[in-house]
Protein backbone atom coordinates (compact mmCIF):
# COMPACT_ATOMS: atom_id res chain seq x y z
CA UNK A 1 0.00 0.00 0.00
CA UNK A 2 1.18 3.26 -0.70
CA UNK A 3 0.99 5.96 2.24
CA UNK A 4 1.40 9.77 2.04
CA UNK A 5 3.49 11.07 5.49
CA UNK A 6 3.32 14.45 6.45
CA UNK A 7 5.92 15.20 9.57
CA UNK A 8 7.84 11.82 9.46
CA UNK A 9 9.99 13.77 10.84
CA UNK A 10 9.16 13.95 14.50
CA UNK A 11 8.80 11.58 17.33
CA UNK A 12 5.64 9.88 16.69
CA UNK A 13 6.08 10.65 12.82
CA UNK A 14 9.51 8.36 12.72
CA UNK A 15 6.97 5.79 14.51
CA UNK A 16 4.34 5.28 12.28
CA UNK A 17 7.15 5.41 9.27
CA UNK A 18 8.92 2.83 11.14
CA UNK A 19 5.82 0.86 11.34
CA UNK A 20 4.74 1.43 8.08
CA UNK A 21 7.51 0.49 6.49
CA UNK A 22 7.61 -2.87 8.60
CA UNK A 23 4.80 -3.58 7.29
CA UNK A 24 5.94 -3.68 4.06
CA UNK A 25 4.01 -0.58 2.64
CA UNK A 26 5.72 2.00 0.40
CA UNK A 27 6.10 5.49 2.32
CA UNK A 28 6.37 8.80 0.59
CA UNK A 29 7.79 11.43 3.55
CA UNK A 30 6.31 14.85 2.85
CA UNK A 31 8.85 16.79 5.09
CA UNK A 32 10.42 20.51 5.38
CA UNK A 33 13.69 19.41 6.17
CA UNK A 34 14.58 16.14 4.66
CA UNK A 35 18.03 16.78 6.05
CA UNK A 36 16.11 15.74 9.43
CA UNK A 37 15.28 12.35 8.37
CA UNK A 38 18.30 10.19 8.76
CA UNK A 39 16.47 6.84 7.23
CA UNK A 40 17.21 4.94 3.39
CA UNK A 41 15.04 2.67 2.86
CA UNK A 42 13.94 1.07 -0.82
CA UNK A 43 9.81 1.67 0.05
CA UNK A 44 10.80 5.34 1.33
CA UNK A 45 10.76 8.24 -0.76
CA UNK A 46 11.51 11.74 1.05
CA UNK A 47 10.46 14.95 -0.59
CA UNK A 48 10.53 18.50 0.49
CA UNK A 49 7.25 19.61 1.02
CA UNK A 50 5.15 22.16 3.40
CA UNK A 51 1.44 20.83 4.00
CA UNK A 52 0.44 24.31 3.49
CA UNK A 53 2.07 24.76 0.60
CA UNK A 54 -0.12 22.01 -1.40
CA UNK A 55 1.77 23.19 -4.70
CA UNK A 56 4.99 20.89 -2.96
CA UNK A 57 3.00 17.96 -2.76
CA UNK A 58 -0.01 17.38 -4.52
CA UNK A 59 1.78 15.72 -7.51
CA UNK A 60 3.88 13.36 -5.30
CA UNK A 61 0.81 11.58 -2.87
CA UNK A 62 -1.23 11.22 -5.92
CA UNK A 63 -3.23 8.34 -5.74
CA UNK A 64 -1.78 7.12 -2.73
CA UNK A 65 -4.19 5.07 -0.36
CA UNK A 66 -3.85 6.87 2.20
CA UNK A 67 -2.35 10.39 4.20
CA UNK A 68 -1.19 10.28 7.82
CA UNK A 69 -0.41 13.97 9.39
CA UNK A 70 1.44 13.91 12.61
CA UNK A 71 1.70 17.53 12.57
CA UNK A 72 2.99 19.64 15.51
CA UNK A 73 3.01 23.66 16.60
CA UNK A 74 5.76 23.19 18.44
CA UNK A 75 8.44 23.89 16.54
CA UNK A 76 7.02 26.77 15.07
CA UNK A 77 5.03 27.93 17.96
CA UNK A 78 2.19 28.74 15.71
CA UNK A 79 -1.08 26.52 17.37
CA UNK A 80 -3.40 28.25 14.65
CA UNK A 81 -1.39 25.79 11.89
CA UNK A 82 -3.18 22.70 13.17
CA UNK A 83 -6.84 23.57 11.83
CA UNK A 84 -5.49 25.15 9.39
CA UNK A 85 -3.76 22.65 8.01
CA UNK A 86 -6.60 20.02 8.81
CA UNK A 87 -8.34 22.19 6.33
CA UNK A 88 -5.34 22.26 3.54
CA UNK A 89 -5.72 18.66 3.52
CA UNK A 90 -9.08 18.17 3.77
CA UNK A 91 -9.32 20.31 0.43
CA UNK A 92 -6.88 19.26 -1.31
CA UNK A 93 -6.05 15.60 -1.10
CA UNK A 94 -8.70 14.99 -3.45
CA UNK A 95 -6.92 16.95 -5.89
CA UNK A 96 -4.49 14.11 -5.30
CA UNK A 97 -7.11 11.12 -5.42
CA UNK A 98 -6.10 10.90 -2.13
CA UNK A 99 -9.23 9.29 -0.60
CA UNK A 100 -8.75 8.37 3.14
CA UNK A 101 -6.58 10.33 5.90
CA UNK A 102 -5.44 9.61 9.21
CA UNK A 103 -4.67 12.33 11.90
CA UNK A 104 -2.67 12.34 14.44
CA UNK A 105 -4.63 13.73 17.37
CA UNK A 106 -4.48 14.95 20.80
CA UNK A 107 -5.92 13.82 23.96
CA UNK A 108 -7.02 17.61 25.59
CA UNK A 109 -10.24 17.44 24.35
CA UNK A 110 -11.33 13.67 25.12
CA UNK A 111 -13.75 13.65 27.88
CA UNK A 112 -13.28 12.78 31.38
CA UNK A 113 -16.71 12.86 32.37
CA UNK A 114 -20.19 14.05 30.12
CA UNK A 115 -18.56 18.30 28.95
CA UNK A 116 -15.48 17.93 31.12
CA UNK A 117 -12.42 17.35 28.98
CA UNK A 118 -9.20 16.46 29.99
CA UNK A 119 -7.85 20.28 29.71
CA UNK A 120 -10.39 21.88 31.25
CA UNK A 121 -8.36 19.63 34.33
CA UNK A 122 -7.01 22.70 36.29
CA UNK A 123 -3.57 21.08 36.54
CA UNK A 124 -3.23 20.83 33.07
CA UNK A 125 -0.08 21.67 32.36
CA UNK A 126 0.01 25.51 30.70
CA UNK A 127 3.00 24.82 28.41
CA UNK A 128 0.61 22.17 26.55
CA UNK A 129 -2.92 24.12 26.69
CA UNK A 130 -1.98 26.25 23.70
CA UNK A 131 -1.68 22.98 21.09
CA UNK A 132 -4.36 21.19 22.87
CA UNK A 133 -6.62 23.55 22.39
CA UNK A 134 -5.42 23.99 18.21
CA UNK A 135 -5.97 20.00 18.34
CA UNK A 136 -9.16 20.72 19.52
CA UNK A 137 -10.13 23.36 16.71
CA UNK A 138 -8.48 20.89 14.11
CA UNK A 139 -11.07 18.05 15.43
CA UNK A 140 -13.97 20.61 14.97
CA UNK A 141 -12.54 21.41 11.75
CA UNK A 142 -12.83 17.37 10.60
CA UNK A 143 -16.22 17.36 12.29
CA UNK A 144 -17.24 20.37 10.29
CA UNK A 145 -15.95 19.55 6.99
CA UNK A 146 -17.91 18.25 3.75
CA UNK A 147 -14.61 17.02 2.20
CA UNK A 148 -15.29 13.72 0.51
CA UNK A 149 -11.90 12.34 2.34
CA UNK A 150 -12.84 9.69 4.82
CA UNK A 151 -10.61 11.24 7.75
CA UNK A 152 -9.73 9.35 10.94
CA UNK A 153 -8.59 11.48 14.31
CA UNK A 154 -6.86 9.43 16.35
CA UNK A 155 -6.00 10.66 19.96
CA UNK A 156 -3.74 8.93 22.37
CA UNK A 157 -4.26 8.12 26.01
CA UNK A 158 -3.19 10.95 27.83
CA UNK A 159 0.27 9.68 28.40
CA UNK A 160 2.24 8.31 25.68
CA UNK A 161 5.73 7.85 25.95
CA UNK A 162 9.01 5.50 24.59
CA UNK A 163 8.09 1.93 25.54
CA UNK A 164 7.50 -1.74 24.61
CA UNK A 165 5.79 -2.86 21.06
CA UNK A 166 3.08 -4.86 22.35
CA UNK A 167 0.51 -4.70 19.53
CA UNK A 168 -2.16 -4.51 21.87
CA UNK A 169 -4.54 -1.61 23.15
CA UNK A 170 -8.48 -0.66 23.26
CA UNK A 171 -10.23 1.59 20.53
CA UNK A 172 -12.68 4.17 22.09
CA UNK A 173 -14.49 7.00 21.39
CA UNK A 174 -14.59 10.42 22.99
CA UNK A 175 -14.14 9.46 26.20
CA UNK A 176 -10.38 8.90 28.43
CA UNK A 177 -9.52 5.72 28.42
CA UNK A 178 -8.67 4.35 31.45
CA UNK A 179 -7.28 1.33 33.40
CA UNK A 180 -8.43 -0.41 36.57
CA UNK A 181 -6.07 1.66 38.56
CA UNK A 182 -7.39 4.61 36.55
CA UNK A 183 -4.41 5.70 34.66
CA UNK A 184 -4.64 6.64 30.87
CA UNK A 185 -1.58 5.32 28.69
CA UNK A 186 0.03 3.70 25.90
CA UNK A 187 3.55 3.33 24.05
CA UNK A 188 4.55 5.19 21.17
CA UNK A 189 4.69 2.08 19.46
CA UNK A 190 1.44 0.90 20.36
CA UNK A 191 0.00 4.11 19.00
CA UNK A 192 1.76 3.70 15.59
CA UNK A 193 0.40 -0.19 15.27
CA UNK A 194 -3.21 1.37 15.92
CA UNK A 195 -2.82 3.70 13.43
CA UNK A 196 -1.36 1.34 10.91
CA UNK A 197 -4.25 -1.04 11.58
CA UNK A 198 -6.84 1.49 11.47
CA UNK A 199 -5.35 1.73 7.37
CA UNK A 200 -4.88 -1.98 6.85
CA UNK A 201 -8.74 -2.43 7.80
CA UNK A 202 -10.23 0.90 6.23
CA UNK A 203 -12.40 1.50 9.65
CA UNK A 204 -13.76 4.46 11.94
CA UNK A 205 -14.29 6.32 8.81
CA UNK A 206 -15.51 10.39 9.54
CA UNK A 207 -14.88 9.69 13.18
CA UNK A 208 -12.45 10.60 16.42
CA UNK A 209 -11.24 7.37 17.97
CA UNK A 210 -9.01 7.03 21.06
CA UNK A 211 -6.38 4.10 21.61
CA UNK A 212 -4.79 3.65 25.07
CA UNK A 213 -3.86 0.15 27.57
Amino acid sequence: MQIALFGATGHLGRAILDEALARGHEVTAVVRDPGRLDLRHDRLRIVAGDVARPETWLDVVHASAAAVASLSARRDGDPDSLPANARVLLDQLPRAAVPRLVWVGGAGSLETSPGVRVLDDPNFPAAWRPEAEAQGRALETFRASASPVDWTYISPAALIEDGERTGRYRIGGDRLLTDANGASRISVADYAVALLDRIEKDDAPRRRITVAY
